[in-house]
C-alpha cells in the first residue's frame, strides 16, 4: 500500500500550481473542471509511482474548523529533496524569492534534516532529506 495523493483546498489554484511546478520539480495534468458543481483541479505528479498532490478550487468551500476534511489546507507534510545540500539550497531559493521560512534547516529531536516553508497559502511544507 501507499499513499496515492493529498488534497488541498486552495484560493488562488494557479498560483499554487505553479509554486509546486517552480520549486518542486513536480508535472501537472490539465485543470479538471466540473461546471455543475463549480470545482476545479490539478494533480501535481512527482513521478511514477509516487505520492501526488492535488489542488482543489470550489468557491463555497471555507476555512472552519468544524467541517474537517471540507477547509483549506492541513497541518503539513514533507517532501523529500535526497540531501542536506538540497534542504539547504531550496531553503535559500525560497527566501531569496521572498517566501517565509517558518524553520531553518536543522536536525530535529526525531532524527530528520529538514527545514519549513509557507506556500503561498500559508501551508506547512517540510522540505526534508
Amino acid at each position: 500500500m501507499k499513499i496515492d495523493h493529498l488534497a488541498i483546498w486552495v484560493d488562488d489554484l494557479e498560483k499554487m500550481r505553479e509554486f509546486y511546478l517552480n520549486y518542486f520539480s513536480v508535472t501537472s495534468n490539465e485543470k479538471y473542471t466540473n461546471t455543475k458543481k463549480g470545482f476545479t483541479s490539478y494533480f501535481l505528479d512527482f513521478g511514477e509511482d509516487k505520492t501526488r498532490i492535488e489542488l482543489m478550487n470550489r468557491q463555497d468551500i471555507v476555512q472552519e474548523p468544524d467541517k474537517q476534511g471540507f477547509t483549506k489546507g492541513i497541518a503539513h507534510f514533507a517532501i523529500s529533496v535526497g540531501s542536506k545540500e538540497a534542504v539547504n539550497d531550496l531553503t535559500e531559493r525560497l527566501r531569496a524569492d521572498n517566501y517565509t521560512i517558518e524553520s531553518e534547516p536543522r536536525t530535529t529531536g526525531d532524527g530528520y534534516y529538514e527545514s519549513v516553508v509557507l506556500d503561498p497559502e500559508g501551508n506547512y511544507v517540510e522540505i526534508s532529506m
